[in-house]
């Protein structure tokens, strides 16, 4: 079993909610979304990143609206939905008690030898 595959299959499953912790500060576009998770080490491509705002939206989680840019093409900035924002309170809580059972096993896995 390679660590590589582990580790990427764990940054997916904490993508979503990386997302839309993103978004609860400002609405943003996919390369100012990108560029938070690059600084954050969380290391996503284009077309992974694409496919996800779109099940978001779809969902109800997201929506978006088109901007001029004065250096381009229009952006497409997505903002949380009120529903968007309530899905992420329950993330929020339920990251928390991960967080803490996930410390738990392994704070008690490294002290018991």
């Amino acid at each position: 079993m390679k660590i590589e595959n582990t580790k990427a299959q764990m940054r997916k499953g904490v993508l979503e909610y990386c997302i839309l912790s993103i978004l609860q500060h400002e609405d943003a576009y996919t390369s100012e979304i990108l560029s938070q998770l690059k600084d954050a080490k969380l290391l996503v491509v284009e077309g992974t990143i694409y496919p996800l705002l779109t099940r978001l939206k779809n969902a109800g989680l997201l929506s978006y609206r088109w901007e001029e840019s004065t250096s381009g093409p229009p952006r497409k900035y997505y903002a949380l939905t009120e529903t968007g924002k309530l899905f992420l309170k329950e993330l929020d809580t339920t990251w928390s008690e991960l967080v803490e059972a996930v410390n738990i096993v392994t704070t008690n896995k490294s002290t018991e030898k």
